[in-house]
């Protein structure tokens, strides 16, 4: 289920009569749990079973790693938690990607390997909802919150269905107290909501859908040899398309919660007028990037052992970020080169620092557009179907481009 469709339309005035009746507060979050777990089963009912199991156990991994004082228990816990959910990721996202490599790896050292066709269709929103459960295991492993004895809170949590599936990821210290007193919109809250709505459905379907994704259709197809101006134009029509793709569906996971009296993190704030790619991660997909700041980032080690590990860490986290959007080496390279302008933006910052003249109105607006534009060179390989047609367009950006584009 989408939110642009009529069936969403009928699905939110049932939700929304249901939450603002006079029933009890655990009535209604019991409905809300359904009514997620319906919204979901709209598109494929069999995958809430791994919602289900996933949730079931978090659940009871949370219960087991605070009444544990044992070291050796608790971190079997995590673990366990860890291999279930990255294991599920992996088999679901990332099984048929691994098969294919295996079978070009095999054939370029002459093997013929043909393995069974795994034929595996990706749950929606997996990605997720299983970074969600993880950050609850991790915090409570960590004794940042306490674990949920309310099974019904927790499945909300994991479930609920305005950010499901494509976020905000929202965390457990921030959602689960949200489920202690009772809910219900003000009628302030209520007007916010309808107004967020509309505007993310605006971005999303008109400017993104019916605007920028019919260019970006054209230029990226296969088929168009693109010169410099298209393969610009293609690019900064994609990069308008996937911003307001994306963030107008945040707007909207955060209006519709805000209907139902629920606050939802904000997700992008003017990324593209950032000041280097450390803003630019502070501004873009917010909820995602402090994720893999604070769970992966800092539990490589971030930056409290020197230098070169640091910058070891920027870069597998980016690697592992770009591989966290899609199984492919389009976004594994999409996110090496964030890793890279991570790491140079860090080194330039210490050779010039106390330097004037980079501090000057002319240095920064300078700084903000260079990086947009290595944004949208970098944004080729989230886009295009294939390295072949990314290295086309990316030669085509700097002059090597076909006399067709136009």
């Amino acid at each position: 289920m989408v939110f642009n469709s009529l069936l969403f339309v009928a699905f939110i005035g049932v939700v929304l009569i249901v939450s603002r009746s006079s029933l009890g507060w655990s009535v209604r979050k019991g409905f809300l749990t359904v009514a997620s777990y319906a919204f979901y089963a709209a598109w494929n009912p069999l995958f809430c079973i791994l919602i289900l199991f996933s949730t079931l156990v978090d659940w009871r991994i949370g219960l087991r790693l605070e009444g544990s004082e044992s070291s050796t228990v608790r971190k079997t816990l995590v673990t366990t938690s860890l291999a279930v959910n990255l294991g599920l990721l992996g088999v679901f996202k990332y099984g048929q990607f691994l098969t294919d490599n295996s079978i070009a790896l095999a054939n370029a050292v002459g093997l013929d390997f043909q393995p069974v066709e795994l034929g595996i269709l990706l749950p929606v929103g997996i990605s997720f909802y299983t970074f969600q459960t993880l950050s609850y295991t991790l915090d409570v492993y960590r004794r940042r919150i306490p674990a949920t004895r309310s099974l019904n809170d927790f499945a909300l949590f994991v479930a609920f269905f305005p950010q499901l599936v494509a976020g905000p990821i929202v965390r457990a210290a921030d959602f689960l107290p949200q489920l202690k007193g009772e809910k219900r919109a003000t009628p302030e809250q209520f007007g916010w909501g309808i107004s967020l709505l509309t505007l993310g459905l605006f971005q999303k379907v008109v400017l993104a859908d019916h605007l920028m994704a019919p260019v970006v259709d054209r230029i990226y197809a296969p088929t168009f040899d693109a010169n410099t101006v298209a393969a610009w134009v293609g690019t900064l029509a994609f990069s308008g398309q996937i911003f307001y793709d994306f963030a107008g569906y945040s707007l909207c996971a955060i209006g519709v919660a805000l209907m139902l009296g629920f606050a939802l993190p904000d997700n992008f704030r003017r990324p593209y007028g950032a000041l280097g790619f450390s803003d630019f991660w502070r501004r873009w997909h917010i909820t995602l990037s402090s994720w893999l700041r604070d769970y992966l980032y800092i539990s490589l080690g971030g930056n409290r052992s020197g230098v070169v590990k640091m910058y070891r860490n920027l870069c597998l986290t980016m690697l592992l970020g770009g591989l966290w959007h899609g199984a492919s080496w389009n976004f594994v390279i999409w996110g090496a080169l964030h890793g890279g302008f991570l790491v140079i933006e860090r080194l330039v910052r210490d050779a010039t620092a106390g330097n004037a003249r980079f501090k000057s109105s002319f240095a920064q607006l300078f700084g903000r557009l260079g990086t947009f534009a290595l944004v949208c060179i970098a944004w080729v390989y989230f886009r295009a179907a294939d390295l072949p047609t990314a290295w086309r367009i990316n030669r085509a950006m700097f002059g090597f481009g076909g006399a067709e584009g136009a």
